[in-house]
C-alpha cells in the first residue's frame, strides 16, 4: 500500500512543493510523483543585512503557499510536512511567518536545523544515485542562504554533516551589488567563500568523498548551461556530470554578464538571474577546495527527502 504525502521545502530565495505517493518501507521501490512545483519568493531578501523577514517577502510566500494548499487537498494528500531552512532561522521576526503558514497551509513549518537540512538533503539525493557513482559520496546543496556539507554512503548514510551561511543570495548582497559585479567584488567574495568552504571541508570531511553530488538550483542551472541547453530539460540534468574547466567557463561567463544578458539564456529563471553568478562561484570554489574534477547535478534533493521521511515505518 502506497502513503500520499506532500513535502514542502521553503528556503531563502525558492518554495518548492512535492506531492507523491511512497511505497511501503519494505519495498525498496521509488516516489511516484504527481506533481512538483517550484516558485522563487525570496523570503530571505534583506535578511543578511536586517535581521528580520520584509513583509513583501512573507506575503510573496502566502501567495505560492496558498496556491500548493489548493493542489495538496485536490490531490488528496494524508501527510503534509512543510520545512523552513536558512531564512527562518536567521529572522527575529520568524513569529509571523510561523502564524502566516498555519493560517494558510493548516500546519506549522518546521524550522529545521542545518544538521537536519544536510540530512534530508543526503536522503534525497542519494536515492536513486547510479550504480556505477563511487562512495562515499560528498553531497553539497547550494542555496540562499546555506549551503549543506554531506558526506556518506548508501549502506551506513551520513557519515558527517554541516550547514555553513554561503549561498547565492546571501552572497551576491553581501559582495555583488555590481551589474555585473566588478573583479574586486568577484574577489572579495570569492576569499569569503574559500574561507568558508574550507573549514567545512575539513568538519566533513570532504576532501575524502569520490564522487560530488551537486543540488538545487544553482547547480542545475551551471549544468544546464554547461549543456548548451535550448529549453531547461530535468532528464537531461539529472545524473548528468560536467566538469570542473565546463563548472569554470560558466561561472567567468555569468559573473562577466549583466542580469538582462543572463535572462536572454533560455534555461534561466527569472527569479534567479541576479543571484546565479553567486551560485555559480559557490560551486567552482567548492569542487577547486575538494580537489573534484567533476560534479554530479541531482534534481533530486531535500523536498524528496522530506517526503521520504513521511514514509510510515514497516508494521
Amino acid at each position: 500500500m502506497t502513503t500520499r504525502v506532500a513535502a514542502i521545502d521553503c528556503g531563502t530565495n525558492s518554495i518548492r512543493l512535492l506531492v507523491a505517493d511512497l511505497p511501503e518501507a519494505s519495498a525498496g521501490a521509488p516516489l511516484v510523483d504527481l506533481t512538483r512545483r517550484m516558485e522563487i519568493v525570496r523570503l530571505g531578501q534583506g535578511v543578511d543585512r536586517t535581521g528580520r523577514l520584509a513583509p513583501e517577502a512573507i506575503e510573496r510566500t502566502r501567495v505560492a503557499l496558498a496556491s500548493y494548499a489548493a493542489d495538496i487537498e485536490k490531490l488528496g494528500a494524508q501527510r503534509v510536512r512543510m520545512c523552513a531552512t536558512s531564512a527562518s532561522r536567521d529572522a527575529a521576526n520568524a513569529a509571523d511567518f510561523t502564524e502566516m503558514v498555519r493560517a494558510t497551509l493548516g500546519v506549522a513549518p518546521e524550522v529545521v536545523s542545518g544538521d537536519e537540512e544536510a540530512r534530508l538533503s543526503f536522503t534525497g539525493a542519494v536515492r536513486g544515485l547510479p550504480a556505477d557513482a563511487k562512495e562515499p559520496f560528498l553531497v553539497v546543496d547550494i542555496g540562499g542562504g546555506s549551503t549543506e556539507f554531506v558526506v556518506g554512503d548508501r549502506a551506513g548514510g551520513v557519515r558527517a554533516a554541516i550547514s555553513v551561511d554561503i549561498g547565492c543570495v546571501r552572497m551576491t548582497e553581501r559582495h555583488l551589488p555590481g551589474d555585473p559585479p566588478t573583479p574586486e567584488q568577484v574577489a572579495a567574495a570569492q576569499a569569503d567563500i574559500a574561507a568558508v568552504v574550507d573549514r567545512a571541508l575539513a568538519a566533513v570531511p570532504g576532501r575524502e568523498a569520490a564522487t560530488l553530488v551537486g543540488l538545487a538550483g544553482s547547480v542545475t542551472t551551471v549544468v544546464a548551461l554547461a549543456q548548451g541547453l535550448r529549453e531547461y530539460d530535468p532528464e537531461r540534468i539529472h545524473h548528468a556530470r560536467v566538469s570542473y574547466q565546463e563548472v569554470a567557463r560558466v561561472t567567468a561567463d555569468l559573473l562577466g554578464q549583466t542580469r538582462e544578458q543572463r535572462l536572454a539564456n533560455p534555461v534561466m529563471h527569472p527569479g534567479r538571474a541576479d543571484v546565479i553568478g553567486a551560485g555559480a562561484l559557490v560551486l567552482r570554489v567548492i569542487m577547486e577546495r575538494a580537489g573534484m574534477p567533476s560534479v554530479v547535478a541531482s534534481e533530486h534533493d531535500i523536498l524528496d527527502g522530506i517526503a521520504w521521511s513521511l514514509q510510515p515505518a514497516p508494521r
